[in-house]
């Protein structure tokens, strides 16, 4: 195949519209708009969400609070969820996401105090609440920030 012969498949380019060329082209006079009404003026008909002079959706759908772009999420996880590794084990955000106790890393994990923990683990996250350290360093394990 040459540079020559490429061509655009069968059907898939149509010929430009020639518009007010004269009543014979098909396409003269008001240039395929019709009459009159708004779609023919310039502008071209109504904004996106308009609904005719009804009180639009986005406007009768009530408004509260906000979203914070700013704001932190974090994936929190009790104690207890980290019963499941074998003991002496390092658990990080892979391991928790392998074992499927989050679904998604977010802006890092927490580890949460719900729960007891009998294992000794080095647990590797984002956070950690007071009562969570205190576990984890009690069952003879190690809390570290990352």
């Amino acid at each position: 195949m040459k540079l020559h012969e490429l061509h655009p498949a069968e059907g898939s380019t149509t010929a430009q519209k020639r518009l007010g060329r004269g009543a014979g082209s098909g396409l003269g006079k008001t240039s395929g708009k019709g009459h009159k009404g708004a779609k023919a003026r310039s502008g071209g008909g109504k904004r996106p969400g308009f609904e005719g002079g009804q009180m639009p959706l986005y406007r009768r759908v009530p408004k509260r609070g906000f979203t914070n772009v700013f704001g932190t999420e974090y994936a929190e996880v009790n104690v207890e969820r980290l019963e499941v590794f074998e003991n002496g084990a390092t658990v990080d955000a892979a391991a928790l996401l392998e074992k499927k106790i989050i679904r998604k890393e977010l802006d890092g994990v927490k580890i949460l105090g719900g729960g007891e923990l009998t294992k000794k683990l080095t647990v590797k996250a984002a956070k950690f609440s007071g009562s969570a350290k205190e576990k984890i360093e009690a069952a003879g394990g190690k809390a570290e920030v990352i």
